[in-house]
């Protein structure tokens, strides 16, 4: 009997056009391909590409419409390739230097296996310049297998994924719906109404969001006073930490709705995940998945948090280019840390406190800033809260807090009104000295709060004061 054929990222869609030909693979604003259109678009480019004798990776082009670089993205892995997926926003100088670090020479690129790379993926850096890592097709085909496992018939259905395939997490979710059969429905630009009204219509069972794109939903359902939607049967939320103070209101609107939150990295994948429950302490973010082993290094009783380090079979090959800054992901053998810190309780339950790279020291005391924004954001007047810490020479740093407005919000409390509530769930030290508003958010490409812009904005004010006009201070 010959040996099975290995599975690969892309290999099953040939199987699809056989089985299922007619069924919708992918559809969008722009249109709709079939399994059996998409199956042949994806041999057309990979016969191009080896032709062409195109380089071992090849820069995804991020203008033209999403179903065409998923035609694209598939065409190119299934050459053998490696495909880099750029995002739409960088800047030109950012374009041009991601593209200096891929290489240029033609290629005779063997078929693909396993263990061949088959994305090149993009995080934010330190330096603004984005860290490029790489992923072969195990991978990604094990972490299909394990959603699949973990999550139960709702995952094996036609997906939502209304984000760019420059998010590793929504590529995952387009893929993940290909890779079943079901299909996915993607959106150019993310819209709440769109996205609620596909979810009502049934056709997509399973969603895929980031916590943003859902407390938009809830605010337009709450401003229309929509029905509940009982076509969703499942949510999977990732991509930054939920409020669960709004899961309630996320799990009434989605009344038939599994909500699941799970954590991991770009460069890991798949780490822990839980039920999405208001009473769960807020830094646990679950029990480890069933092929992932976790070992927290370096925690003492005076520091009980430690690195968090992941072996698996999902972790990342390597970073593309030089990548060895603060933020790079640590490895020894076949572990890796991304540098989040963080404690195993008694249960097997993994609590992460915050990433190494944003924890500050007031009053000789660590301070995560993604504890207090957790606090923050659970009040009704506050949508979003990004903590910083400016140089004091008492305390080390001084704690700032930058929030957003929830639009709902008629009453807007002051600074000492917020701490009250801080103290109320918080020791003394952690709470902000000072408020500012932002009245434009500032979001990464992969739509989550941007820290760093936010802090070099309140950096830019302390060494030369000066009006932003989008920035305030709050008392």
């Amino acid at each position: 009997m010959p040996a099975p054929t290995p599975e690969l990222v892309h290999s099953r869609l040939a199987r699809w056009a056989r089985e299922r030909g007619s069924q919708t693979a992918i559809q969008s604003d722009a249109g709709q391909l079939d399994f059996a259109t998409l199956a042949q678009a994806v041999e057309d480019h990979a016969e191009a590409l080896a032709e062409q004798r195109a380089p071992a990776t090849v820069l995804q082009d991020a203008r033209a419409p999403l179903p065409q670089r998923l035609v694209a993205f598939l065409g190119t892995i299934a050459s053998g390739r490696c495909a880099a997926v750029s995002d739409p926003l960088w800047p030109p100088a950012v374009l041009q230097a991601v593209q200096s670090l891929l290489p240029t020479a033609p290629c005779d690129c063997p078929p693909p296996t396993p263990l061949t790379p088959f994305y090149t993926g993009f995080t934010s850096g330190s330096t603004g310049l984005p860290k490029g890592f790489r992923r072969h097709h195990r991978s990604w085909t094990e972490s299909f297998d394990l959603c699949l496992q973990t999550f139960g018939r709702a995952a094996g259905q036609t997906i939502l994924a209304p984000g760019r395939d420059s998010h590793s997490l929504f590529l995952f979710g387009m893929l993940l719906g290909l890779w079943t059969g079901a299909g996915v429905v993607v959106q150019e630009q993310f819209s709440a109404p769109a996205t609620l009204d596909t979810l009502r219509s049934g056709q997509t069972p399973c969603l895929v969001a980031v916590p943003s794109q859902l407390l938009l939903m809830l605010e337009w359902a709450q401003h229309r006073q929509l029905a509940p939607i009982a076509a969703t049967r499942l949510i999977l939320i990732s991509g930054a930490r939920w409020p669960r103070a709004r899961t309630a209101e996320l799990q009434a609107l989605f009344p038939q709705a599994r909500i699941i939150e799970f954590y991991g990295a770009s460069e890991t994948s798949f780490i822990a995940w839980t039920d999405s429950q208001p009473d769960l302490p807020d830094d646990v973010v679950g029990t480890p998945f069933a092929t992932v082993e976790i070992d927290v290094r370096g925690a003492s009783p005076d520091s009980p948090e430690g690195l968090i380090y992941v072996r698996s079979p999902m972790v990342f090959m390597d970073y593309v280019g030089n990548a060895n800054d603060h933020t790079a992901a640590l490895r020894d053998g076949d572990w890796v840390c991304v540098r989040d810190l963080g404690t195993l309780d008694a249960l097997g339950r993994l609590h992460v406190a915050g990433r190494e790279s944003r924890m500050l020291v007031t009053l000789a005391k660590k301070l995560f800033p993604e504890e207090l924004e957790t606090v923050l954001e659970a009040h009704p007047a506050i949508a979003r809260a990004s903590v910083h810490g400016l140089p004091d020479a008492a305390r080390g740093v001084q704690v700032v807090a930058v929030l957003q407005w929830a639009n709902a919000a008629t009453e807007r409390p002051s600074l000492q009104a917020l701490q009250a509530w801080c103290r109320a769930r918080l020791e003394a030290y952690k709470l902000p000295r000072h408020l500012w508003v932002a009245t434009q958010w500032r979001f990464t490409a992969s739509g989550k709060t941007d820290h760093r812009a936010l802090g070099l904005a309140l950096d830019q004010h302390r060494q030369a004061p000066q009006e932003i006009p989008w920035l305030s201070p709050w008392h």
